[in-house]
């Protein structure tokens, strides 16, 4: 597996994985099934996990925890802050909104770590960033986790050109985590050249467009009771038959090149800077060799701009998020 670095302070595989569907949004999971994957993941040469306190909540970092115990020394792992989380409650009703103050940010760490059965978390992003939290107050005390040892890295998520500016300027930010697909380009229209500029690592989730870039999912039907895309607006009913016509074209070109959908669409995604590491999720051994796979696929200028054409976001039907949950990113 090639390797990329992330504000030169992390060196990971070119392709990560994204835990979350393994313990959180996309309907039941297996859990033994998943630890096979994240062994397999080491397997191939994966380096680099992504999870978060309140994907479960908290259950996947205690999954991550387990599996990886014994491999440790050869994985970096990043977990994430920010969210109020009210205990005992279900996944889908414990969320109460952000939390960016600097006690959180200790607390939160402090209690990752236990749940991850590591003495040091490697990224420690900010999962989204709080309007009523001064940047410099909440990078500050992550920053102070730097210095006694507890965190490696630094990173925010969902986060304005503007504020990776204000909270680079704390301390270096070696990484900033976005939606970022064919179907999702909202950083480029300023957070990708702030990166590039700052030499600060972009890591794009939902690379694969929450799955829908697959090519697998053909009907709403084929998500289950609940899973968290349903809510979502593109995979509505008056929006999905529209996206899926835009994916038999992403599959017709994939096709043309001997690759699936979701290779052609994460390659897409590799070849846009040597800076970005994107982090596509996979429950299944198959989906996670698929992905990794994808990192060795090399696509022409014109191939590039070819699939950028015909799967803009101007032809995509629907939001990528509902209202409430856009009004979380790009603060």
């Amino acid at each position: 597996m090639k390797t990329r670095n992330l504000g030169n302070q992390l060196t990971v595989s070119a392709v990560g994985l994204g835990c979350m569907g393994m313990s959180f949004a996309y309907g039941e999971a297996d859990e033994q099934e998943s630890i096979r994957t994240l062994h397999r993941a080491v397997e191939l040469g994966v380096t680099f996990f992504d999870t978060a306190e309140v994907y479960g909540p908290y259950e996947n970092e205690k999954l991550l925890g387990r599996a990886l115990k014994d491999r440790r020394d050869r994985v970096t792992i990043a977990t994430k802050f920010g969210f109020r989380i009210e205990p005992g409650k279900p996944a889908a009703e414990a969320i109460k909104g952000v939390d960016g103050r600097p006690e959180n940010a200790r607390a939160v760490a402090e209690a990752s770590l236990k749940r991850l059965g590591t003495d040091v978390i490697d990224l420690y992003y900010q999962h989204r960033v709080d309007p009523n939290v001064p940047i410099e107050e909440t990078v500050g005390a992550m920053a102070e986790l730097v210095r006694e040892g507890k965190v490696r890295a630094l990173g925010l998520s969902e986060a304005s050109a503007a504020t990776i500016r204000r909270a680079h300027a704390v301390h270096p930010i070696a990484a900033v985590q976005s939606e970022y697909s064919l179907w999702s380009r909202d950083p480029e229209e300023e957070v990708l050249a702030t990166c590039r500029e700052l030499g600060i690592g972009f890591v794009p989730y939902s690379p694969l467009g929450r799955g829908m870039l697959t090519g697998t999912i053909t009907k709403t039907d084929d998500l289950a009771a609940g899973d968290f895309r349903r809510s979502l607006p593109r995979f509505q009913a008056e929006n999905f038959d529209a996206n899926a016509a835009l994916v038999s074209t992403l599959e017709t070109l994939a096709a043309e090149k001997g690759v699936t959908a979701a290779q052609l669409a994460l390659a897409w995604v590799i070849n846009q800077g040597d800076f970005i590491v994107p982090i596509p999720g996979a429950r299944r051994i198959r989906h996670l060799e698929e992905n990794v796979a994808a990192a060795d696929i090399v696509l022409s200028d014109v191939e590039l701009t070819k699939l950028a054409e015909v799967l803009s976001p101007a032809l995509v039907a629907g939001k990528r998020y509902t209202d409430a949950s856009l009004a979380l990113t790009n603060r």
